[in-house]
């Protein structure tokens, strides 16, 4: 796959050749043109015919997989959606491949290294067993691009796209927080996977503003395996054991909507802050309500098509470029192989149905 361009070039140097010889052969000065003329036409050809060969192959014959953490959420569900568009505008036919339970993502990527595969481009559920699946697929010469792996040791992937800084982040759901509760009080944090890389950093740099600039007081860390049912009843039993806590940070998509459902059956809505990452299509309802103050979004679509987009050019170039052709990601700052972008969005009532995915 990485050798297409000398291909390519290789086919111009023999049809160069075939021209060359088929006019010597013809024995009559009347078809022969001048012998300069003749090599300098039949050369322009061969290269014009390189030239096309590289533009309408470029990126359509790799083979590409997308491995989200699990299937059966609104989140990665959206991310599909994205990699079928892409497929559907380049003419490719990249794989998204998963499983509706996170830990079986490491098997999964486990089986795909006897597959050939040119790139495997994964968002990582519990990056611990991940990690040595993923060094497998870079000894065997697999491109591996991460996305939410930043903290990730960097020998398990060729390059990691992030949508914006995480201790940004983070940060931001904590000054939120801070407007909404004073600065006074205590909060609850969860997290889709205590492995989860992504979400750990989000709520560690939210650790650090809450320490540095209030007094809120952290009550626990949670997991709640990207589960709504999960991080409603934790909630329910949290606030029913604590009910001086007045602020929830989510991490996960889901985690928000299952802690304002619990908030709203306690009649709590308004006094707790419940404020995260999560989408418009299961947060409407607690959004409208005021029950969610505010969430912050990047849409996974455009995630999956940066994470193609970056392993393409990765085969093609041997290494990143400055920017790519996704919204959100057009710029890339990096940090060794690690990249981000500017592809945070944070909604609110009044915005809301402009991000209604």
């Amino acid at each position: 796959m990485k050798t297409k361009k000398l291909i390519a070039l290789g086919l111009a140097t023999v049809m160069v050749a075939s021209m060359a010889v088929g006019c010597g052969n013809s024995g009559t000065e009347e078809t022969t043109a001048p012998a300069g003329e003749t090599t300098d036409a039949t050369a322009e050809e061969a290269a014009d015919a390189a030239d096309s060969t590289e533009t309408t192959d470029s990126g359509e014959g790799y083979k590409i997989a997308v491995v989200p953490k699990m299937t059966n959420i609104g989140w990665f569900q959206r991310m599909e959606e994205g990699v079928n568009e892409y497929n559907e505008t380049h003419g490719t036919d990249y794989v998204y491949r998963g499983s509706a339970e996170g830990a079986d993502q490491a098997g999964i990527v486990e089986q795909m290294l006897a597959e050939d595969w040119d790139a495997i481009c994964v968002v990582p559920f519990d990056s611990e067993s991940l990690a040595p699946v993923l060094e497998k697929a870079r000894e065997q010469g697999i491109v591996v691009i991460t996305h939410e792996a930043a903290s990730m040791d960097p020998k398990y992937f060729d390059y990691d796209v992030e949508a914006f800084v995480n201790a940004d982040y983070g940060t931001h759901f904590a000054e939120e927080i801070s407007e909404f509760t004073g600065g006074e009080g205590k909060y609850i944090q969860f997290v889709g996977d205590l492995n989860s890389v992504s979400h750990n950093q989000w709520c560690d740099a939210a650790d650090e503003y809450f320490a540095a600039n209030t007094n809120m007081e952290k009550v626990g860390r949670y997991e709640t395996g990207d589960d709504t049912t999960s991080s409603y009843n934790q909630t329910k039993e949290l606030l029913q054991a604590n009910p001086d806590i007045n602020a929830i940070q989510g991490s996960a998509s889901t985690d928000v909507v299952g802690a304002a459902q619990a908030v709203d059956e306690l009649g709590l809505t308004g006094k707790v802050a419940v404020i995260g990452t999560s989408m418009t299509s299961i947060a409407r309802n607690y959004v409208d309500k005021g029950t969610i103050q505010s969430f912050s979004v990047w849409d996974p679509a455009l995630a999956g098509q940066a994470m193609i987009e970056l392993a393409i050019d990765v085969l093609e170039n041997g290494e990143a470029p400055e920017g790519l052709d996704v919204e959100g990601y057009e710029s890339l700052t990096a940090e060794g192989t690690v990249l981000y972008g500017s592809a945070r969005v944070d909604v609110t009532k009044d915005n809301m149905d402009e991000y209604d995915f």
